[in-house]
């Protein structure tokens, strides 16, 4: 399949009349970042970093992150039960939501709002780019990004009046209807408004129920105000409400799509947020910038720990288990940036000062058959950081970066265990990085930044006092790097190489109990292995062949492991492959313009098998799937055909390894969840 797929485009570029015209004119747009503390260039910065813009979510009618993460190298995630909830950056990242309380690994972003650990809420509708930032991010964004960090930014509102729509229909009696309204109130006043709703039936079906049960019903409303009372105060304010209710019904004994259980699940999501944005410009040696952020969340997870109904087999069981949080946030960031005339050392360097305040409660119930009453915990994280970073111009086109974060961070835990547990510790982040100028405008590098990730407590009062805490995790990385544009801007290219060292590596493990009835549980929980490391390659270009003609592509290469690792069940896991770390992942494809109205976009991912856990030896399997959408342009009007999986692959993105079927006398073996079938659609975007 990817070879034939070479030789189609290589011949498709070929074939097609090229309208010749100058180089110059055969040029890629530059890419504009946002989430380091200055606007930058997408070639200025030196790491690794992939920016996903707006006509690219649209080209593959990308719905929610998942739907756009293979465009992004040496990027996974794992579902939480109807959507990708936890992502994975060059291998590491958390996986399942059983265990609390969860620190992440990889940070998600969304207008300013930390939402990390409960990324379903990442919907694309309104949403100006997505900025995937690979490696520790310790200096800017400190322990929430070891691995890395995802940031949304939705559109700001505009200078000019313009109203738009979104109509969506495909298969599995998929619906979606969104729109935005955005302009000026008055002279100094600026709005946008918009909101989405999709449903789906969902991909599976209930035999016993006679229904689909993994149905999607989610929806989303941003608002933005952006006030200029003069030319030096800026004041932005954003505030969305999200309001997720999906099924949960995604296991069979046979690993099928078809299910049959008496008591499906649920995968739900309630939350809003309010942020602010002060931007104060009037003093001459430096710019202010205060970011005020609130966030309530509201998440409830269920599923029939049996898969089955009752009367299914004389030795059945019969269980349900069900996670309610509720999660507040509350954070506030002063950064003081420097101007042109405070720049210091003879005026070679720029320089960034903050601090960050964090205040976030975490609560859980527990619902499970097998308790004799409700488990309950509250979680209370404080997190207070002082940071600053500065650039200087060495010259002779040599650079040099150096950043530093240091966080004190506190936590209170409580369960109805009467567990109580109070951590406190001094974290350190920050990187060195010197850069070079080449003369054709290319930029290499070599970095070295330090992550970090705090420790935590398992709150499941089963578990041996051993497994009870676990410590923070330390991560080295090392990167070498080259970015830049050739043939007069025609392609862009970004090369990475990095080699991260892994100290008190936290893994998600699992142990597997026998119930009195034959039939088995596992309990999730969070464990520290001594030593891990993990190294690759992340490689991104487009190139414009011609005004007509448009290659595109991705791979990242990536080797994991354990260099001393002893699971709980005692099996010496050293030198094995870390869990959800694919050795590979692609995308090749490619953009034509068929006409001056119509666009087509063709496109292969690939990914490489991968370990499920670090606790069984399940593995998916290695997989490629094709893609591609058809748009007519008309002015005010795009009507996009579109088609996702396309040869209609199966393909595993979950999995597990105990007994719970009554029929081999409940054997451990592995089970499975598929990812998403064929998905085929017809989108109609109107902008005025």
């Amino acid at each position: 399949m990817f070879r034939s797929l070479v030789i189609f485009f290589s011949f498709l570029s070929f074939c097609l009349p090229s309208n010749a015209q100058t180089a110059s004119e055969n040029t890629i747009e530059e890419i504009i970042v946002n989430a380091d503390y200055r606007q930058s260039n997408l070639d200025e910065i030196p790491s690794s970093l992939i920016v996903i813009e707006e006509n690219l979510i649209q080209k593959k009618n990308a719905q929610h992150l998942e739907d756009i993460l293979f465009n992004a190298p040496n990027v996974n995630f794992s579902s939480g039960a109807s959507r990708a909830r936890f992502y994975q950056i060059r291998g590491i990242g958390e996986r399942g939501q059983f265990s609390e309380p969860l620190n992440s690994s990889v940070g998600v972003i969304i207008d300013g709002v930390d939402f990390s650990g409960i990324g379903n809420a990442a919907m694309l509708y309104d949403v100006e780019q997505v900025e995937i930032l690979l490696g520790p991010q310790g200096t800017r964004y400190g322990s929430n990004a070891l691995a890395g960090l995802i940031n949304l930014q939705s559109k700001a509102p505009t200078n000019e009046a313009s109203y738009g729509m979104q109509i969506e229909s495909a298969n599995h009696n998929s619906e979606g209807l969104a729109g935005y309204s955005s302009g000026p109130i008055s002279e100094d006043l600026r709005y946008r408004l918009s909101a989405q709703k999709i449903t789906t039936d969902g991909f599976n079906t209930n035999r016993f129920l006679d229904k689909k049960t993994n149905q999607r019903d989610e929806g989303i409303v941003r608002a933005k105000l952006q006030w200029t009372p003069s030319e030096s105060v800026k004041l932005d304010f954003a505030a969305s409400k999200i309001d997720l209710d999906n099924g949960y019904d995604g296991f069979s004994l046979d690993n099928a799509r078809d299910t049959i259980s008496d008591e499906p699940g649920f995968d739900r999501q309630k939350a809003d947020f309010l942020t602010t944005k002060i931007s104060l410009t009037q003093f001459d040696s430096f710019s202010v910038e205060v970011l005020l952020a609130y966030a309530e969340s509201e998440t409830g997870y269920a599923y029939d720990e049996d898969w089955t109904y009752a009367g299914f087999h004389p030795w059945e069981y019969s269980s349900t288990d069900q996670y309610s949080r509720d999660r507040g946030t509350e954070s506030a960031e002063i950064r003081f940036v420097s101007s042109e005339s405070s720049r210091i050392f003879a005026g070679s360097t720029d320089w960034v000062f903050g601090v960050y305040s964090l205040d976030q409660e975490v609560g859980l119930r527990r619902t499970y058959t097998f308790l004799p009453t409700d488990f309950n915990s509250n979680y209370d994280i404080d997190r207070t950081a002082i940071y600053g970073e500065v650039n200087s111009d060495l010259g002779e086109g040599w650079g040099l970066t150096l950043g530093i974060r240091g966080e004190k961070f506190s936590a209170t835990y409580v369960d109805s265990n009467s567990v109580y547990f109070r951590p406190e510790e001094n974290l350190y982040g920050g990187k060195m990085a010197l850069t070079y100028q080449t003369s054709d405008g290319s930029l290499l590098y070599a970095s070295v930044s330090k992550g970090y990730k705090t420790g935590g407590f398992n709150t499941d009062g089963s578990l041996d006092k051993d497994l009870r805490e676990f410590d923070t995790e330390g991560l080295l990385n090392y990167e070498l790097g080259l970015k830049g544009s050739l043939y007069d801007d025609q392609l862009q290219t970004q090369l990475a190489l990095f080699f991260m060292d892994r100290d008190d590596v936290q893994i998600s493990s699992s142990v597997v109990r026998s119930r009195a009835d034959g039939s088995s549980e596992f309990v999730d929980y969070v464990g520290n292995a001594a030593t891990g490391s993990n190294y690759g390659l992340e490689l991104s270009a487009r190139f414009a062949a011609s005004n007509r003609i448009i290659f595109y592509g991705s791979l990242g290469l990536l080797r994991t492991k354990y260099q001393s690792f002893v699971n709980s069940a005692g099996d010496d896991l050293s030198n094995r492959q870390q869990a959800h770390a694919p050795n590979y992942q692609y995308t090749l494809g490619l953009d034509v313009d068929l006409s001056s109205r119509m666009k087509l976009d063709l496109n292969i991912q690939g990914k490489d098998d991968f370990y499920f856990s670090d606790s069984h030896n399940v593995r998916s399997e290695d997989y490629d799937l094709v893609n591609a959408s058809l748009t007519y342009d008309f002015e005010e009007w795009q009507l996009t055909l579109w088609g996702r999986n396309l040869g209609d692959k199966n393909y595993l993105v979950r999995g597990f390894f105990f007994g719970n079927d009554p029929r081999d006398n409940y054997t451990s073996k592995g089970y499975t969840q598929l990812g998403e079938p064929k998905r085929i659609g017809l989108t109609l975007n109107m902008n005025f």
